[in-house]
């Protein structure tokens, strides 16, 4: 399902293009925010091109086998305006949305407010349905005006204006030191920050378990190492092959390419099975492959995907990025992207 192909490029020209079933968009930076515009219009002409960050090489991208999007974001609205879209093309989606609270802290300054992307959410998820729009709190940091117990304050403002729309709290202890570009960002930006030991982690959990009695969302943690098993809590995955034959199991391709296939309910009218997966208008299905992306870290729970995002480009320029070098590198690229917005690339070039 991912073997390449010949497209046409706007210049007329031919050109080997990788053709994925699913496509993340994006780890890098934030399309549903800053570049829907550019990324529907590149859907439609049936290809873009994405610039390799270790050797700078094209790669183009054809959207000819397509069939499901995971966006990620932090101000997703812009993407009301294109579900429709994606219907007609029959390509499903789900949103991983980052829903953070850290406004007065001038840590993402660059977002909305809280109030409004917690109307955006609840948008979403009455346009999408519930269960496709996936709550982030993500990453948790602890910096000399942040501590466990604000953070846990924080969240549950949010968790009570979602409670009834999202099914799920998806979060991670920032881990600074081990990332030279986070760590480097807060320095640069006069952030105070501290580590999360061990035992911090457990006791977050441990609190954060207790508090989630009141909503019933599922605990999930993305990339951590540490087992939070014993709170209820469980190691995310965010590309989720699971969630993805949920939601898009109408498409035959698609669950050919996921080795899901459909399953007859037991006697009882259930399905004891921990790996049956209710699927979205009714039915089970089960997953027979391996779908893990063996290329992402040791610990991510992703499935394989193609991510087509830029590293450079995130003008929400939140203090502690992990996806710019520097805000004056990711703001360039947004002047080059918005001098040339119908290019093949997301800067422009």
């Amino acid at each position: 399902m991912n073997d390449n192909t010949e497209i046409r490029l706007d210049s007329g020209k031919t050109a080997t293009a990788q053709c994925p079933v699913i496509i993340s968009a994006s780890r890098s930076t934030d399309i549903p925010a800053f570049y829907s515009e550019w990324f529907f219009n590149r859907l439609k002409k049936g290809y873009s091109a994405w610039t390799n960050p270790y050797n700078s090489s094209i790669i183009h991208i054809s959207y000819k086998r397509t069939k499901f999007i995971v966006f990620w974001s932090k101000n997703p609205k812009p993407l009301l305006g294109h579900i429709d879209t994606l219907d007609e093309l029959g390509i499903g989606c789900y949103i991983q949305y980052t829903l953070n609270d850290y406004g007065e802290e001038g840590l993402e300054k660059g977002v909305p407010p809280l109030s409004q992307r917690i109307d955006t959410f609840r948008m979403l998820v009455d346009r999408l349905g519930k269960g496709r729009v996936i709550w982030r709190f993500d990453p948790l940091i602890l910096t000399d005006r942040i501590d466990a117990d604000l953070l846990l304050r924080k969240i549950e403002v949010v968790g009570d204006a979602l409670n009834g729309y999202s099914e799920k709290l998806v979060f991670s202890f920032a881990d600074i030191v081990s990332y030279r570009r986070v760590k480097s960002n807060l320095e640069l930006n006069g952030i105070r920050y501290n580590d999360w030991t061990g035992e911090m982690m457990r006791g977050f959990a441990r609190e954060l378990a207790m508090l989630n009695k009141k909503w019933g969302y599922e605990l999930a943690t993305c990339g951590e190492r540490v087992d939070l098993s014993e709170y209820g809590i469980q190691k995310n995955h965010c590309i989720d092959d699971r969630l993805i034959v949920r939601f898009g199991h109408r498409s035959k391709e698609l669950m050919e390419y996921l080795g899901a296939r459909y399953i007859q309910p037991s006697l009882f009218g259930t399905d004891t099975s921990e790996n049956a997966i209710p699927l979205d208008g009714g039915g089970l299905a089960v997953i027979t492959h391996d779908n893990r992306d063996r290329g992402q870290r040791e610990v991510c729970g992703c499935m394989k995907s193609k991510d087509i995002g830029e590293y450079s480009t995130c003008p929400h320029l939140c203090e502690y990025c992990y996806a710019n070098s520097s805000k004056e590198c990711a703001l360039r690229n947004w002047r080059l992207h918005r001098q040339n917005p119908d290019a093949e690339t997301i800067t422009g070039r």
